[in-house]
């Protein structure tokens, strides 16, 4: 490798903001929030999705709703929803 090309290499800490669960790994991410975990300072990132809370990894589907997203489309594509449902 070629030095001093490289982006920085630390630990970060990711925080799944809908389960809670933390994963310690090494990344190049940053945040302004930083706390140590087992004896080691690393970053804090939160994501909204990570493999405890992916439907694909958790085996349960769910709809996440953001801003009535699902509501609006229920709404619009009602009728097409009926007549397809009658055929």
């Amino acid at each position: 490798m070629k030095p001093e090309i490289h982006p920085e290499y630390h630990p970060v800490v990711f925080v799944d903001i809908s389960t809670g669960e933390e994963f310690l790994t090494r990344s190049t991410l940053t945040s302004e929030e930083r706390r140590e975990v087992d004896g080691v300072e690393a970053y804090v990132v939160r994501v909204e999705v990570s493999s405890s809370s992916h439907p694909y990894f958790t085996g349960e589907q769910r709809i996440v709703d953001s801003a009535g997203q699902v509501e609006r489309f229920r709404r619009r594509y009602a009728q097409h929803l009926q007549d397809s449902d009658d055929g």
